[in-house]
Protein backbone atom coordinates (compact mmCIF):
# COMPACT_ATOMS: atom_id res chain seq x y z
CA UNK A 1 0.00 0.00 0.00
CA UNK A 2 2.25 2.47 -1.09
CA UNK A 3 1.92 5.77 -1.86
CA UNK A 4 3.83 6.84 -4.86
CA UNK A 5 3.05 10.61 -4.70
CA UNK A 6 3.87 10.86 -0.98
CA UNK A 7 7.00 11.99 0.41
CA UNK A 8 7.61 10.77 3.83
CA UNK A 9 9.03 13.82 6.01
CA UNK A 10 10.27 13.75 9.83
CA UNK A 11 12.71 11.58 12.00
CA UNK A 12 12.18 8.03 12.54
CA UNK A 13 13.57 5.19 14.17
CA UNK A 14 13.07 1.49 13.83
CA UNK A 15 9.59 -0.14 14.87
CA UNK A 16 9.21 -2.60 17.62
CA UNK A 17 9.47 -0.49 20.20
CA UNK A 18 6.99 1.66 22.53
CA UNK A 19 6.88 4.23 20.15
CA UNK A 20 7.27 4.54 16.13
CA UNK A 21 8.32 8.45 16.30
CA UNK A 22 11.34 10.47 17.50
CA UNK A 23 9.93 13.61 19.51
CA UNK A 24 10.22 16.16 17.54
CA UNK A 25 7.64 18.83 18.32
CA UNK A 26 5.54 20.28 15.35
CA UNK A 27 7.43 19.20 12.29
CA UNK A 28 6.17 17.78 9.20
CA UNK A 29 5.36 13.91 8.87
CA UNK A 30 2.42 12.14 8.04
CA UNK A 31 -1.20 11.51 9.59
CA UNK A 32 -3.97 9.39 8.90
CA UNK A 33 -7.24 10.07 9.77
CA UNK A 34 -9.48 7.13 9.41
CA UNK A 35 -13.17 7.12 8.90
CA UNK A 36 -15.91 8.02 6.39
CA UNK A 37 -18.98 6.69 4.78
CA UNK A 38 -21.04 9.93 5.82
CA UNK A 39 -20.57 13.67 5.97
CA UNK A 40 -20.66 13.49 9.31
CA UNK A 41 -17.80 11.24 10.02
CA UNK A 42 -15.42 13.38 7.27
CA UNK A 43 -16.48 17.02 7.48
CA UNK A 44 -14.52 16.62 10.92
CA UNK A 45 -11.75 14.65 9.92
CA UNK A 46 -11.33 17.58 6.64
CA UNK A 47 -11.69 20.49 9.26
CA UNK A 48 -8.84 18.92 11.57
CA UNK A 49 -6.67 18.53 8.74
CA UNK A 50 -6.94 21.82 7.34
CA UNK A 51 -6.34 23.12 10.57
CA UNK A 52 -3.20 21.02 10.69
CA UNK A 53 -1.75 22.22 7.33
CA UNK A 54 -1.91 25.61 8.86
CA UNK A 55 0.24 24.30 11.70
CA UNK A 56 2.88 21.94 9.18
CA UNK A 57 2.24 23.04 5.67
CA UNK A 58 4.36 19.93 4.58
CA UNK A 59 2.34 17.40 6.52
CA UNK A 60 1.16 14.39 4.07
CA UNK A 61 -2.52 13.58 5.23
CA UNK A 62 -3.79 10.33 4.14
CA UNK A 63 -7.52 9.42 4.75
CA UNK A 64 -8.55 5.74 5.39
CA UNK A 65 -12.33 5.89 4.33
CA UNK A 66 -14.75 3.75 3.14
CA UNK A 67 -15.44 2.26 -0.79
CA UNK A 68 -18.91 4.55 -0.66
CA UNK A 69 -18.60 7.25 -3.19
CA UNK A 70 -19.75 10.13 -1.23
CA UNK A 71 -16.04 9.31 0.26
CA UNK A 72 -14.84 10.03 -3.04
CA UNK A 73 -16.70 13.14 -4.01
CA UNK A 74 -15.70 14.75 -0.14
CA UNK A 75 -12.28 14.17 -0.44
CA UNK A 76 -11.66 15.36 -4.29
CA UNK A 77 -11.90 18.53 -3.33
CA UNK A 78 -8.76 18.27 -1.32
CA UNK A 79 -5.58 17.82 -1.43
CA UNK A 80 -5.06 14.77 0.63
CA UNK A 81 -4.44 11.35 0.31
CA UNK A 82 -6.95 8.98 -0.08
CA UNK A 83 -6.71 4.42 0.72
CA UNK A 84 -10.23 2.59 0.43
CA UNK A 85 -10.45 -0.05 2.60
CA UNK A 86 -12.84 -2.68 2.45
CA UNK A 87 -13.97 -3.01 5.61
CA UNK A 88 -17.61 -3.46 6.29
CA UNK A 89 -20.23 -2.50 9.54
CA UNK A 90 -20.97 -4.89 12.01
CA UNK A 91 -24.48 -6.73 11.22
CA UNK A 92 -25.97 -8.21 14.53
CA UNK A 93 -26.83 -11.12 11.89
CA UNK A 94 -24.55 -14.14 12.33
CA UNK A 95 -24.69 -15.49 8.52
CA UNK A 96 -22.94 -12.38 7.54
CA UNK A 97 -20.43 -12.10 10.67
CA UNK A 98 -17.92 -14.28 8.48
CA UNK A 99 -17.76 -11.42 5.63
CA UNK A 100 -17.41 -8.71 8.21
CA UNK A 101 -14.15 -10.73 9.67
CA UNK A 102 -12.86 -11.22 6.62
CA UNK A 103 -12.79 -7.55 5.41
CA UNK A 104 -12.05 -6.38 9.21
CA UNK A 105 -8.68 -8.57 9.22
CA UNK A 106 -8.02 -7.83 5.66
CA UNK A 107 -8.10 -3.94 6.56
CA UNK A 108 -6.23 -4.17 9.56
CA UNK A 109 -3.71 -6.10 8.19
CA UNK A 110 -3.56 -3.56 5.07
CA UNK A 111 -3.24 -0.79 7.59
CA UNK A 112 -0.59 -2.19 9.30
CA UNK A 113 1.73 -2.31 6.58
CA UNK A 114 0.82 1.17 5.53
CA UNK A 115 1.49 2.11 8.86
CA UNK A 116 4.97 0.28 8.72
CA UNK A 117 6.04 1.90 5.95
CA UNK A 118 4.79 5.37 6.08
CA UNK A 119 5.55 5.77 10.10
CA UNK A 120 2.77 8.29 10.82
CA UNK A 121 2.73 10.75 13.61
CA UNK A 122 -0.83 10.26 14.99
CA UNK A 123 -3.73 8.29 13.35
CA UNK A 124 -7.11 10.19 13.96
CA UNK A 125 -10.24 7.95 14.16
CA UNK A 126 -13.41 10.18 12.89
CA UNK A 127 -16.38 7.43 13.76
CA UNK A 128 -17.89 4.65 12.70
CA UNK A 129 -16.54 1.30 11.29
CA UNK A 130 -14.43 2.85 9.22
CA UNK A 131 -12.29 3.92 11.86
CA UNK A 132 -11.46 1.00 13.30
CA UNK A 133 -8.83 -1.14 11.24
CA UNK A 134 -6.27 1.91 11.45
CA UNK A 135 -6.73 2.82 14.85
CA UNK A 136 -6.67 -0.36 15.92
CA UNK A 137 -3.31 -1.24 13.64
CA UNK A 138 -1.74 2.05 15.07
CA UNK A 139 -2.05 0.99 18.81
CA UNK A 140 -0.57 -2.00 18.49
CA UNK A 141 2.58 -0.43 17.09
CA UNK A 142 2.87 2.29 19.60
CA UNK A 143 1.55 5.34 17.71
CA UNK A 144 -0.46 7.78 19.40
CA UNK A 145 -3.89 7.66 18.57
CA UNK A 146 -7.44 9.64 19.55
CA UNK A 147 -10.89 9.02 18.47
CA UNK A 148 -13.30 12.13 17.29
CA UNK A 149 -16.71 11.52 20.15
CA UNK A 150 -18.94 14.47 18.66
CA UNK A 151 -22.42 12.35 19.86
CA UNK A 152 -24.23 12.45 23.08
CA UNK A 153 -24.42 8.81 23.15
CA UNK A 154 -21.01 7.00 21.67
CA UNK A 155 -21.92 4.69 18.69
CA UNK A 156 -20.20 0.70 19.02
CA UNK A 157 -17.18 1.42 17.13
CA UNK A 158 -15.88 4.23 19.91
CA UNK A 159 -16.73 2.15 22.53
CA UNK A 160 -14.44 -0.47 20.79
CA UNK A 161 -11.72 1.98 20.08
CA UNK A 162 -11.67 3.85 22.99
CA UNK A 163 -9.76 1.44 24.89
CA UNK A 164 -7.23 1.79 22.33
CA UNK A 165 -6.84 5.60 22.19
CA UNK A 166 -4.93 7.99 24.53
CA UNK A 167 -7.49 10.53 23.67
CA UNK A 168 -11.43 10.60 23.12
CA UNK A 169 -12.43 14.01 21.94
CA UNK A 170 -15.93 14.81 23.00
CA UNK A 171 -18.24 17.23 21.38
CA UNK A 172 -20.48 17.46 25.15
CA UNK A 173 -19.51 17.04 28.81
CA UNK A 174 -22.56 14.37 28.45
CA UNK A 175 -20.90 11.68 26.94
CA UNK A 176 -17.97 11.40 29.25
CA UNK A 177 -20.40 9.07 31.54
CA UNK A 178 -20.64 6.85 28.65
CA UNK A 179 -16.72 6.11 28.56
CA UNK A 180 -14.73 4.06 31.74
CA UNK A 181 -12.91 5.62 34.25
CA UNK A 182 -9.80 4.70 32.29
CA UNK A 183 -10.78 6.42 29.41
CA UNK A 184 -8.98 10.19 29.04
CA UNK A 185 -11.53 12.41 27.35
CA UNK A 186 -11.60 15.88 26.56
CA UNK A 187 -14.32 17.99 25.88
CA UNK A 188 -13.07 20.55 22.98
CA UNK A 189 -16.35 20.44 20.37
CA UNK A 190 -16.98 18.50 17.42
CA UNK A 191 -14.54 20.25 14.35
CA UNK A 192 -16.21 21.58 11.54
CA UNK A 193 -15.25 23.42 8.48
CA UNK A 194 -13.41 26.36 7.53
CA UNK A 195 -15.91 29.64 6.71
CA UNK A 196 -18.89 29.30 9.62
CA UNK A 197 -17.73 32.07 11.91
CA UNK A 198 -17.23 34.93 8.91
CA UNK A 199 -20.09 34.30 6.57
CA UNK A 200 -22.02 38.15 5.17
CA UNK A 201 -25.43 36.73 5.23
CA UNK A 202 -26.56 38.84 2.63
CA UNK A 203 -23.97 37.43 0.93
CA UNK A 204 -24.96 33.94 1.56
CA UNK A 205 -28.62 34.70 0.51
CA UNK A 206 -27.42 36.09 -2.80
CA UNK A 207 -25.60 33.00 -3.37
CA UNK A 208 -29.01 30.92 -3.55
CA UNK A 209 -30.72 33.66 -5.19
CA UNK A 210 -32.54 34.57 -2.01
CA UNK A 211 -34.11 38.10 -1.31
CA UNK A 212 -32.01 39.83 1.21
CA UNK A 213 -34.95 41.79 3.03
CA UNK A 214 -36.95 38.68 4.15
CA UNK A 215 -36.89 35.99 6.37
CA UNK A 216 -35.58 32.18 5.57
CA UNK A 217 -36.28 29.10 6.38
CA UNK A 218 -34.02 26.38 5.65
CA UNK A 219 -34.46 22.61 5.52
CA UNK A 220 -31.86 20.14 5.46
CA UNK A 221 -31.64 16.50 5.96
CA UNK A 222 -27.72 16.41 6.12
CA UNK A 223 -25.84 15.17 3.33
CA UNK A 224 -28.02 12.44 1.63
CA UNK A 225 -31.58 14.17 3.02
CA UNK A 226 -33.99 13.18 5.10
CA UNK A 227 -36.81 11.58 3.04
CA UNK A 228 -39.72 11.50 6.28
CA UNK A 229 -38.41 15.37 7.02
CA UNK A 230 -38.67 15.96 3.13
CA UNK A 231 -42.32 14.93 2.65
CA UNK A 232 -43.20 16.71 5.93
CA UNK A 233 -42.04 19.82 4.61
CA UNK A 234 -43.53 19.60 1.57
CA UNK A 235 -47.49 19.32 3.57
CA UNK A 236 -46.48 22.10 5.70
CA UNK A 237 -45.12 24.96 3.70
CA UNK A 238 -48.04 25.87 1.85
CA UNK A 239 -49.91 26.39 4.78
CA UNK A 240 -47.03 27.84 6.53
CA UNK A 241 -46.61 30.48 3.78
CA UNK A 242 -50.26 31.35 3.47
CA UNK A 243 -49.88 33.01 7.21
CA UNK A 244 -46.56 34.30 6.78
CA UNK A 245 -46.27 35.47 3.23
CA UNK A 246 -42.63 37.24 3.98
CA UNK A 247 -40.68 33.58 4.62
CA UNK A 248 -38.90 31.91 2.02
CA UNK A 249 -37.55 28.46 1.81
CA UNK A 250 -34.11 27.04 0.69
CA UNK A 251 -34.65 23.14 0.63
CA UNK A 252 -31.65 21.13 0.79
CA UNK A 253 -33.44 17.28 -0.12
CA UNK A 254 -30.74 15.14 -1.14
CA UNK A 255 -30.06 13.90 -4.50
CA UNK A 256 -32.99 11.35 -4.03
CA UNK A 257 -35.87 13.28 -3.26
CA UNK A 258 -34.67 17.12 -5.46
CA UNK A 259 -37.55 15.85 -8.06
CA UNK A 260 -40.40 14.82 -6.14
CA UNK A 261 -40.00 18.17 -3.34
CA UNK A 262 -39.55 20.13 -6.38
CA UNK A 263 -42.97 19.28 -7.92
CA UNK A 264 -44.65 18.79 -5.09
CA UNK A 265 -44.19 22.86 -4.27
CA UNK A 266 -44.94 23.28 -8.21
CA UNK A 267 -48.04 21.75 -7.59
CA UNK A 268 -49.11 23.40 -4.42
CA UNK A 269 -48.54 26.59 -5.81
CA UNK A 270 -45.90 27.46 -3.53
CA UNK A 271 -42.31 29.21 -4.27
CA UNK A 272 -39.06 27.54 -2.82
CA UNK A 273 -35.90 27.09 -3.71
CA UNK A 274 -35.00 23.93 -3.64
CA UNK A 275 -31.15 22.15 -4.10
CA UNK A 276 -30.34 18.39 -4.44
CA UNK A 277 -26.51 19.35 -1.69
CA UNK A 278 -24.20 22.27 -1.64
CA UNK A 279 -20.69 22.08 -0.51
CA UNK A 280 -21.72 25.63 0.69
CA UNK A 281 -23.16 24.88 3.70
CA UNK A 282 -21.53 27.45 5.70
CA UNK A 283 -23.59 30.14 3.27
CA UNK A 284 -26.84 27.74 3.66
CA UNK A 285 -26.83 28.00 7.51
CA UNK A 286 -25.43 31.40 7.46
CA UNK A 287 -28.91 32.74 5.32
CA UNK A 288 -31.14 31.06 7.75
CA UNK A 289 -33.30 32.90 10.59
CA UNK A 290 -34.43 29.57 11.73
CA UNK A 291 -33.30 25.97 10.47
CA UNK A 292 -35.43 22.37 10.25
CA UNK A 293 -32.74 19.34 10.54
CA UNK A 294 -32.33 16.52 11.11
CA UNK A 295 -30.08 16.14 14.60
CA UNK A 296 -26.48 15.24 13.30
CA UNK A 297 -23.41 16.39 15.20
CA UNK A 298 -21.88 17.95 12.85
CA UNK A 299 -25.13 19.65 12.22
CA UNK A 300 -25.77 20.61 15.70
CA UNK A 301 -21.96 22.14 15.73
CA UNK A 302 -22.22 24.19 12.55
CA UNK A 303 -25.95 25.71 14.20
CA UNK A 304 -24.38 26.72 17.19
CA UNK A 305 -21.50 28.39 15.47
CA UNK A 306 -23.67 30.41 13.51
CA UNK A 307 -25.82 30.80 15.96
CA UNK A 308 -29.05 29.77 14.56
CA UNK A 309 -32.59 28.60 16.07
CA UNK A 310 -33.75 25.02 15.06
CA UNK A 311 -36.16 22.33 14.75
CA UNK A 312 -34.89 19.20 15.00
CA UNK A 313 -36.26 15.93 13.43
CA UNK A 314 -33.75 13.18 15.33
CA UNK A 315 -33.26 10.71 12.97
CA UNK A 316 -35.50 7.91 14.23
CA UNK A 317 -34.34 4.47 13.06
CA UNK A 318 -31.42 4.08 15.11
CA UNK A 319 -31.72 1.99 17.92
CA UNK A 320 -29.90 3.70 20.37
CA UNK A 321 -31.46 6.76 19.27
CA UNK A 322 -28.33 8.87 19.17
CA UNK A 323 -29.57 11.69 17.32
CA UNK A 324 -32.43 12.35 19.76
CA UNK A 325 -29.77 12.57 22.47
CA UNK A 326 -27.90 15.17 20.25
CA UNK A 327 -30.86 17.31 19.94
CA UNK A 328 -31.66 17.29 24.01
CA UNK A 329 -28.38 19.18 24.35
CA UNK A 330 -29.43 21.68 22.51
CA UNK A 331 -33.01 21.93 23.35
CA UNK A 332 -32.39 21.70 27.38
CA UNK A 333 -30.34 25.06 26.49
CA UNK A 334 -33.32 26.35 24.87
CA UNK A 335 -31.67 26.41 21.40
CA UNK A 336 -33.88 24.39 19.57
CA UNK A 337 -37.06 22.65 19.88
CA UNK A 338 -37.75 19.08 18.88
CA UNK A 339 -40.53 17.23 16.54
CA UNK A 340 -39.81 13.81 16.76
CA UNK A 341 -40.50 12.37 13.46
CA UNK A 342 -42.55 9.29 13.24
CA UNK A 343 -41.69 8.64 10.15
CA UNK A 344 -45.12 9.29 8.42
CA UNK A 345 -45.74 13.10 6.65
CA UNK A 346 -49.01 13.48 8.22
CA UNK A 347 -48.24 12.23 11.20
CA UNK A 348 -45.42 14.81 11.40
CA UNK A 349 -47.18 17.58 9.85
CA UNK A 350 -48.99 19.13 12.90
CA UNK A 351 -46.51 19.42 15.24
CA UNK A 352 -43.95 20.53 12.56
CA UNK A 353 -46.47 23.50 11.66
CA UNK A 354 -46.81 24.41 15.46
CA UNK A 355 -42.87 24.37 15.89
CA UNK A 356 -42.65 26.93 13.16
CA UNK A 357 -45.25 29.13 14.07
CA UNK A 358 -42.80 29.10 16.99
CA UNK A 359 -39.78 30.30 15.09
CA UNK A 360 -41.66 32.55 13.20
CA UNK A 361 -41.88 34.90 16.40
CA UNK A 362 -38.90 37.00 15.90
CA UNK A 363 -38.10 37.58 19.63
CA UNK A 364 -38.24 33.47 20.37
CA UNK A 365 -35.42 33.49 17.61
CA UNK A 366 -33.20 35.59 19.14
CA UNK A 367 -33.78 33.79 22.35
CA UNK A 368 -32.91 30.35 20.78
CA UNK A 369 -30.05 32.39 18.66
CA UNK A 370 -28.53 33.20 22.06
CA UNK A 371 -28.72 29.51 23.83
CA UNK A 372 -27.19 28.46 20.41
CA UNK A 373 -24.31 30.74 20.33
CA UNK A 374 -23.10 29.94 24.13
CA UNK A 375 -22.45 25.72 23.31
CA UNK A 376 -20.52 27.06 20.09
CA UNK A 377 -16.75 25.63 20.12
CA UNK A 378 -15.49 27.39 17.08
CA UNK A 379 -11.97 26.34 17.79
CA UNK A 380 -12.45 22.54 18.19
CA UNK A 381 -10.47 22.00 14.55
CA UNK A 382 -7.93 24.03 15.40
CA UNK A 383 -7.37 22.54 19.40
CA UNK A 384 -7.92 18.94 17.70
CA UNK A 385 -4.96 19.90 15.04
CA UNK A 386 -2.68 21.06 17.84
CA UNK A 387 -2.93 17.89 20.19
CA UNK A 388 -1.85 15.82 16.88
CA UNK A 389 0.83 17.59 15.90
CA UNK A 390 2.42 18.13 19.67
CA UNK A 391 3.50 15.14 21.15
CA UNK A 392 4.18 17.07 24.54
Amino acid sequence: MRLHSASQQGNRRRVGGTSVLEKTGMEAGRYIFAGGGTGGHLFPGIAVATALRRFTPAAEITFFTTHRDLDRQLLYRTSFHRVVQSVRPFSSRPWRWPRFWFHWRRSVFRARQFLLEHTPRAVLGLGGYAAGPAVVAASSLGIRTAILNPDAIPGRANRYLARRSALVVLQWDCSRKSFNDRTTCITLGCPIRDGFDDVDPGAARARFGLDPHRPVLVVTGASQGARTLNLAMTQVWPDFLRAHPEWQLLHLTGAADESTVRHAYASAGVAANVVAFTHEMADALSAADAVVSRAGASTLAELTVVARPSILLPYPYHRDQHQLANARVLADAGAALIVEDRRAPHANRDRLRKALERVADAPTRNTMAGAARKLARPNAARDVAQWLANED
